[in-house]
């Protein structure tokens, strides 16, 4: 059992490094170099209370061009809330591999 348990270590922790060997030579590209613009600061309660008028406003006498560009707007909005908020996201697969890995260790 204790040679399962090795090598089961092992194959996480070759697994593990070898992608941040390989990553080091690569440098990194930054906001100046990829040509997308940085996120600037933005004031969320105003973008977030725009968003509730937009909500509130009575659409029924709109002409369709006019709920087109709300729509737009309000898609435009809400990334850019989402790339204020930032955030890190982990696969499920990640989690899972994890799980199992954590189960077989301990």
């Amino acid at each position: 059992m204790t040679k399962l348990k090795l090598l089961f270590l092992t194959t996480f922790l070759f697994l593990y490094l070898t992608p941040a060997h390989l990553a080091a030579s690569v440098p990194v590209p930054t906001a100046a170099t990829s040509g997308i613009p940085a996120p600037t600061t933005v004031n969320t309660t105003e973008l977030t209370s725009r968003l509730a008028e937009i909500k509130a406003m009575d659409k029924s006498g709109m002409k369709a061009s006019e709920k087109k560009q709300l729509r737009k707007e309000k898609r435009s909005i809400k990334s850019e809330l989402r790339q204020v908020k930032g955030g890190v996201y982990v696969s499920a697969g990640a989690l899972l591999v994890l799980l199992i890995i954590l189960i077989l260790v301990l």
